[in-house]
């Protein structure tokens, strides 16, 4: 014979079962409310190249797509002869390089110029400007009549191409009218765009500019120097990989 409390145990039995299931479910959809929204409220990643404002110039963001990620700024290992301070570029690889001590370089993406534009050699820092003038050289106005307008020099802003900043190179104290500059044109940046100037993104120049003064150095390679600097880092990828 079935007790009174058996019997009631039996009864009770389906209701917990299912009172049970509608407890788990109901945490369950707590819990995968609670990773939604953590998951929302998760802080974006900050850009390497977000939008400041730059004496009064507002300089926009990089869109990371834009860039191949091998010309962002960064410090890498770089054997050198050139004492520390000294600007290399590489525009066949299109990168810049700031000799820093211990065997370290701070390397930066640029444009360069196109074919029968570029050039080489050895040049120092006699000018550095914020927010430059842009004047376009006689030359220049000759092959692009429509800039004539601009003879007189065209005001500092974003749309100016000297961008935010330009130093100025000179050889034996003549100005060369070669410049390492910013740009407003981020998807330029790793190609052979200009009129032989060397030209960096906005946020980049201003770096620069801030780490050298004037009477700096610059050497601009040649192919043959180019593929000799290019083997060497390569080199010195590889070990640092091993190493780690």
């Amino acid at each position: 014979m079935t007790s009174p409390l058996a019997a009631l145990r039996a009864a009770a039995h389906p209701y917990l079962r299912a009172l049970c299931a509608a407890g788990l479910t109901l945490l369950l959809a707590a819990c995968n409310q609670a990773t939604l929204q953590q998951a929302s409220y998760a802080p974006p990643s900050q850009p390497q190249y977000p939008a400041l404002v730059d004496r009064a110039f507002m300089i926009p963001a990089v869109d990371a797509g834009t860039i191949d990620p091998k010309y962002l700024k960064q410090r890498v290992r770089f054997a050198t002869q050139h004492p520390p301070g000294t600007i290399v570029v590489d525009p066949y690889a299109r990168f810049l390089y700031l000799v820093q001590e211990g065997g370290f370089a701070m390397r930066y993406g640029v444009g360069v110029g196109r074919d029968g534009f570029g050039w080489s050699g050895t040049a120092d820092i006699r000018r550095k400007a914020q927010w430059p003038t842009w004047t376009p050289p006689s030359a220049m106005i000759a092959r692009q009549p429509e800039l004539k307008k601009y003879s007189a020099g065209m005001g500092a802003g974003i749309e100016n191409p000297l961008g935010a900043r330009a130093l100025y190179l000179f050889q034996n104290g003549k100005d060369t009218l070669y410049r390492i500059h910013g740009t407003n044109e981020p998807e330029s940046i790793g190609k052979n765009v200009s009129s032989g100037c060397i030209r960096l993104l906005n946020q980049d120049v201003i770096d620069l500019f801030d780490r050298v003064p004037i009477g700096s150095r610059v050497v601009v390679l040649s192919e043959r120097e180019s593929r000799g600097v290019s083997s060497i880092e390569a080199s010195l990828r590889t070990r640092a990989g091993v190493a780690r």
